[in-house]
């Protein structure tokens, strides 16, 4: 049999369109092409008036309704004349006697963007000024134009003006697919912002509300996700700070891929914990290398000496500036992935010798920063404060009968501030300018501790280890001592923490108490 001729779609014409923006961009334009085609364009004041000075004529909101617009602007399309024109089925007649009855010409296109409530939030601006940018008649035009999208298209998004105008000049109005698009895209739209603002308003109450609303806006789709069988996709949260990891500004380089992004994002998040030059480096998730210097080309040097092998292929995150020297330093290796403050021309130009290789502009020195945290299971969300802030040093106590000395101790702040950032069970053995050992995701602690300490291509000499929990049993700690670990630290907790200090004592460790356990699921 023969394939069924499809039924043509519905094309409606557009005769008639309000115009209603925060945003200019391309409204000029925009409106311009409409009117040359014979649209009637009625406007608000801001984009009335800078509609009039691009040169296109408009007619006001006021004309239509009879009634000026309001307290300061925050009343101006609220009105039937308005609404009755959006909202209109012109398949009813009882719709069509109203119009009728009250002189209302109907709207065929209504494009609408809102005050920007995220940005103003994200600039620190005072609640005052935040609530001025909760807009009202905005959301509520784009939700009746949605909601009759049968016979009327909305547009919420300046990217959408182009293929509406091209549409447009092709077939000569709207086709239904495009406006059911356009409806789902503003319902999107009033969705993620009614969310930004509950979350705004639950925040100085309650950091964990009743209903807790996420909406992100997609900033790109990505090849694949963890594997290539699985799809992926990018999203920015709405409002996010500029110098947030998912604002990164990429100066060279292919693609990121998923996994890329989870690594850039571990690696950008323990480089923020140190206050000079770092260089951090990430595979799978985790940490397999961190120095420091006086340098970033010390710093990168002693965070690729921890672990050869395991940095091959890695993501880099330094904390400065990235010069040339730098620069001939990584091209001597296997790198995904080079994040940094900044980089100089020179840098650019060495690694523009192996253009695969993504460097990245990243805030990495901007310090950490809190705010919540969530895991996904199945039917729901886990919802926690984020373990962003490095813990003090300050609050160890001593537990042992031998004090830490001070390269010691030192070596033990470097080891705890890379193990909060280790998949639990975490060990991390650390001189005091680089790590040594890191083992990593292991079911027991001795195994992570047995891991650490065999993976040393670095002598351990004055060296601390650092625990993300505490040791159940004192096992852990005599394969540290065996291998030739001198100092600890770790949280308490375990009943058997008082035989864990005395192990300490009878094999000559300093062992430090810190308050605070830093799991990593």
């Amino acid at each position: 049999m023969p394939e069924p001729i499809p039924f043509p779609t519905p094309v409606l014409p557009v005769r008639r369109a309000l115009l209603s923006v925060h945003d200019k961009a391309g409204i000029a334009e925009l409106a311009r092409e409409l009117a040359a085609r014979g649209v009637e364009l009625v406007s608000t004041g801001g984009t009335a008036a800078h509609l009039k000075e691009a040169g296109v004529e408009v007619g006001l909101v006021e004309q239509t309704t009879g009634f000026p617009e309001i307290l300061g602007g925050r009343v101006k399309t609220l009105h039937p004349r308005i609404f009755g024109g959006v909202l209109a089925d012109d398949s009813r007649e009882d719709h069509a006697r109203d119009l009728l009855a009250s002189q209302i010409a109907p709207f065929d296109l209504v494009v609408v963007n809102l005050y920007p409530f995220e940005q103003t939030v994200a600039s620190g601006a005072r609640p005052a000024q935040v609530i001025e940018m909760i807009d009202v008649g905005g959301p509520a035009l784009l939700r009746a134009a949605a909601k009759n999208h049968a016979r009327v298209a909305v547009v919420v998004d300046p990217a959408d003006y182009s293929p509406l105008m091209e549409e447009i000049r092709v077939s000569g109005g709207t086709s239904r697919e495009t406006r059911e698009r356009l409806a789902a895209r503003a319902f999107t739209r009033t969705a993620a912002y009614d969310a930004s603002i509950a979350r705004y308003l639950a925040a100085s109450e309650d950091a964990f509300p009743e209903n807790l609303v996420l909406a992100f806006e997609r900033a790109g789709s990505l090849r694949y996700g963890e594997n290539p069988h699985q799809r992926a996709a990018l999203y920015r949260e709405p409002g996010a700070p500029p110098d947030a990891v998912v604002s990164f500004r990429m100066l060279q380089g292919k693609e990121l891929s998923f996994n890329n992004l989870l690594d850039l994002d571990s690696a950008v998040a323990l480089a923020r914990d140190f206050d000079g030059p770092a260089a951090v480096i990430v595979k799978h998730n985790n940490p397999c290398g961190v120095g420091i210097g006086d340098t970033i080309s010390e710093a990168f040097g002693r965070a690729f000496a921890c672990d050869p092998l395991a940095a091959f292929g890695g993501i880099i995150a330094i904390r400065g500036r990235v010069d040339g020297a730098l620069a001939s330093l990584v091209l001597q290796h296997f790198v995904e992935v080079v994040a940094a403050d900044d980089f100089t021309e020179e840098a650019v130009a060495f690694f523009s010798k192996k253009p695969n290789i993504r460097l990245l502009r990243v805030p990495v020195s901007r310090g950490p920063r809190g705010g919540l945290d969530w895991k996904r299971i199945e039917g729901g969300l886990l919802v926690q404060d984020s373990d962003s802030v490095p813990d003090l040093a300050s609050a160890w106590r001593v537990m042992s009968q031998r004090k830490p000395t001070a390269v010691e101790r030192a070596a033990c702040e470097l080891a705890w501030k890379v193990v909060r950032r280790v998949k639990s069970n975490a060990i991390v053995l650390a001189n005091a300018r680089q790590t040594i050992g890191i083992g990593a995701g292991q079911m027991s602690r001795v195994d992570a501790c047995r891991l650490a300490a065999s993976k040393p291509v670095l002598p351990i000499v004055n060296c601390g280890a650092a625990s993300d929990a505490f040791f159940p049993f004192r096992d852990g700690l005599d394969v540290l001592a065996d291998a030739g670990v001198t100092a600890v630290v770790a949280p308490g907790g375990s009943i058997r923490d008082q035989e864990i200090v005395a192990e300490a004592d009878q094999r000559q460790l300093a062992f430090l108490l810190a308050p605070k356990r830093h799991f990593r699921h």
